[in-house]
């Protein structure tokens, strides 16, 4: 009987990092432990590094290898020596909407954007924020020597054989989602860094995807690590065919393909993955936060905006369109949330609930009808993330969606992707690991139940967009 050989993977998120501990031959995870971020939208990255500490505590004996996954498009500035000149800009910060609109003018519109990086900026991303703090903050840009995104600035935290900046690591990944880096050519884009900052940085060396890049100071081996949903997709193992739509924080609909996707339109972002394959994935601001807020303003837990939802016999009428923090895509970054159809028969607690499930859903819909237009197939959706677990999303969710629902098991499955990588680092050989899933609530909307649902909801947007676009201060 071999001996049991363990790995770390490590979900440095928005809201929290989290740590799981897994034998890395099966994936079954023997220890796990949580700590809280700030709620904010820039950090100090030492809060990461607290709560790394707190959530890994007594965790690590006997672990061989460690990998970092990162909220993507967090920007972490480092001057000469490696130390922290500007909170992290995360990537739920609107602040350079503008700042995308010039870069995205400057280098000849959005299809020169989709040539070059295989993505079309939206204020996410890394190279956006570039572009705002040098006029926000122009002290701590003129220390700025090199950037960084979470996940790098993490791995190179734990890496005791590195200082300063010249060892900073990265992955084809995380990389692919600064702005800055082309899926087709493998490659740095450095003139962009320039166009948007004004003067070169050192970036992070990108390194192979099972690659081992330092280690620890007790001797554990550090992988590249990766960004946050590239481990969620080596967690689930996605397959041809899978679609993965994540409803956390941010709802991702996003799906593993062979070759690099290229959308002019900015809906898709074509990512690379983990593997050395690509990932195009369509990302919006707002999720699992829409059940919650619906819920609030109700007066209801969320147990009860279920019952209510699924108790009405439809939305009638009534689209909310879900903007509450603005929204990433559509490409709306001032936009607020919009409800229509607001007459005394629609006032009604269950209608409210249904059309904010409704809302939430075709957000998603629009996310997955795009991967769909770049050619890849949508076998069957993976729900996960915090509003997977709702019964009603689970009942609506098929026919909104086109497509039969799997429902993972709860899990951390970015943490656990992260694992992965690091089992692969450690033994040479990508593992294969078992993901369980559970049965979904029934369907309880038919296919042409759906059609007007999307429709009203398409129809809406399409409507208000010029207002939701505008960039006023109403205070």
């Amino acid at each position: 009987m071999s001996q049991q050989r363990l790995v770390a993977g490590v979900d440095c998120s928005t809201q929290a990092t989290k740590v799981v501990v897994v034998d890395a031959s099966t994936g079954e995870v023997l220890r796990e432990g949580r700590a809280p971020h700030p709620d904010a939208t820039q950090v100090d990255p030492a809060e990461w590094w607290k709560a790394w500490e707190i959530a890994s505590d007594g965790l690590l004996d006997g672990v061989e290898a460690i990998s970092v996954a990162g909220q993507q498009h967090g920007m972490v500035l480092l001057d000469g020596s490696g130390e922290v000149v500007h909170p992290a800009v995360l990537w739920n910060d609107t602040s350079s909407a503008d700042a995308t609109q010039e870069l995205v003018s400057e280098l000849g519109g959005p299809e020169a954007w989709a040539a070059a990086t295989g993505s079309v900026p939206v204020p996410s991303f890394t190279v956006t924020k570039l572009r705002w703090v040098r006029s926000a903050a122009p002290d701590a840009a003129a220390r700025a020597a090199a950037v960084a995104l979470p996940h790098d600035w993490m791995t190179h935290k734990l890496a005791a054989d590195r200082s300063g900046i010249e060892d900073l690591t990265t992955d084809r990944g995380d990389a692919s989602g600064t702005g800055w880096w082309s899926p087709t050519s493998n490659s740095y884009r450095p003139d962009l860094v320039e166009l948007a900052f004004g003067r070169p940085l050192t970036l992070p060396r990108v390194a192979d995807p099972a690659e081992i890049v330092g280690r620890t100071s007790t001797g554990i081996a550090l992988a590249a690590g990766t960004g946050d949903n590239m481990a969620a997709a080596l967690g689930l193992d996605l397959q041809p065919g899978d679609v993965a739509v994540s409803l956390g924080t941010s709802g991702t609909a996003f799906a593993r393909c062979a070759e690099p996707t290229t959308d002019p339109s900015g809906f898709v972002a074509g990512f690379a993955d983990a593997t050395g394959g690509y990932l195009p994935l369509v990302c919006t601001l707002n999720a699992a936060r829409v059940l919650s807020a619906t819920a609030q303003l109700l007066g209801m837990e969320l147990a009860e905006l279920d019952e209510a939802a699924l108790g009405s016999p439809g939305s009638a009428g009534l689209v909310m369109l879900p903007y509450l923090d603005g929204e990433r895509t559509p490409d709306l970054p001032h936009s607020t949330g919009l409800i229509y159809g607001l007459t005394r028969a629609t006032a009604q607690p269950a209608t409210m609930a249904r059309a904010a499930v409704e809302g939430m859903l075709c957000g998603l819909a629009d996310a997955v009808d795009a991967l769909r237009t770049q050619g890849l197939p949508v076998h069957r959706v993976l729900l996960l993330g915090g509003a997977a677990r709702s019964r009603a999303v689970q009942a609506f969710a098929p026919a909104l969606l086109g497509a039969p629902v799997v429902l993972p098991e709860p899990g951390e499955y970015v943490a656990l992707g992260a694992a992965r990588q690091a089992a692969w680092a450690l033994t040479g050989e990508l593992p294969i690991w078992d993901v369980a899933t559970g049965k979904p609530e029934s369907s309880v909307m038919t296919d042409a139940e759906a059609t007007p649902v999307r429709e009203q909801y398409a129809a809406v947007l399409a409507g208000t967009r010029p207002l939701l676009a505008a960039n006023k201060d109403w205070s």
